[in-house]
């Protein structure tokens, strides 16, 4: 579904990206980690267009992704949530949705997100205002709208990020519903170790734009190039 082969690309003399690559299939999911400034945004906005990469290409579904717009990427199938949610306030949680599918050009009836609320546990609070959710529930809401898009790859950026522990569990299940019955395969950027060990996803790790590591998690974790690079120093 997704290749991508020796992507480079550099901020003045700063490398970003140097010599990435990764390939991910229907139902594939994917634990990017990485200290600050290692990589992680960079490839992101590579994959979805955002940036355009110096070197390497990008091939999504058969299809060479060098100079198409982010919103052209979209369509082919590839979602992105980004860390913060960006949802509507004001609007419930189905219009939320709704809204989404619309900007898809799909068909926006409620029965067309029904399966969507319950599998965020959202259905009890699909006409409470967004901007009324926890937290936690807003994460949630935004995977929904992005997943009501019919993708085929979800790039998902720090989906964690200020949750509880109860909640990144959940969200641990949802990403795995997702992967498991739908197909849909998910590259995640997430600091929190705890949620990349209950994905038991394969882990690909970066620092300074090179992948210096890449496995299960209790294998790279036990890497001496990836304590290094945390810790700056041999632990």
């Amino acid at each position: 579904m997704l290749q991508a082969h020796a992507l480079g690309h550099a901020f003045g003399r700063q490398c970003a990206l140097d010599g990435v690559s990764l390939r991910m299939d229907s139902g594939d999911t994917l634990c990017v980690i990485g200290p600050n400034g290692s990589g992680k945004t960079t490839l992101f906005n590579t994959l979805s267009g955002q940036l355009q990469p110096q070197r390497g290409q990008v091939l999504f579904r058969g299809m060479a992704l060098r100079g198409r717009r982010p919103d052209q990427i979209a369509r082919l199938g590839l979602g992105r949530k980004f860390q913060v949610p960006s949802v509507f306030g004001t609007l419930s949680s189905l219009d939320n949705l709704l809204l989404a599918r619309r900007a898809a050009g799909l068909p926006a009836r409620p029965a067309d997100v029904d399966t969507l609320l319950r599998d965020t546990g959202l259905a009890g609070r699909a006409q409470v205002p967004a901007g009324e959710l926890s937290h936690g529930e807003r994460q949630w809401l935004e995977i929904a709208m992005v997943t009501s898009q019919a993708p085929r790859l979800l790039l998902l950026d720090e989906p964690t990020a200020g949750m509880t522990q109860a909640e990144t569990l959940a969200t641990v299940a949802l990403i795995r519903k997702l992967c498991q019955r739908d197909g849909i395969a998910c590259i995640v950027v997430e600091h929190d170790m705890q949620f990349v060990a209950a994905l038991e996803s394969k882990v690909m790790v970066l620092a300074d734009g090179r992948v210096i590591a890449q496995g299960a998690f209790d294998t790279v974790r036990q890497s001496a190039a990836v304590r290094q690079a945390y810790l700056g120093h041999d632990a």
